[in-house]
């Protein structure tokens, strides 16, 4: 089974796409399966913060009612 891709490896990895994206040597062809991959990188980045957002909203709101 693959190891689930952790936050941090996917921004690692997305700042390795946009540094091949400003390569001027990169052809047009590569550009665009590197754009895709950034979009898909971005993607998946944007989801785990949105879980993580809605965890601590979870959390902050048991917290709250548990001091009630």
């Amino acid at each position: 089974m693959a190891k689930a891709k952790t936050l941090e490896t996917a921004f690692n990895e997305l700042e390795e796409t946009i540094a091949a994206l400003e390569n001027p040597d990169v052809t047009l062809d590569a550009s665009l399966k590197l754009y895709q991959q950034g979009v898909k990188l971005l993607k998946y980045c944007n989801d785990s913060i949105d879980k993580a957002e809605k965890k601590i909203i979870e959390l902050k709101t048991e917290d709250d009612a548990d001091e009630l």
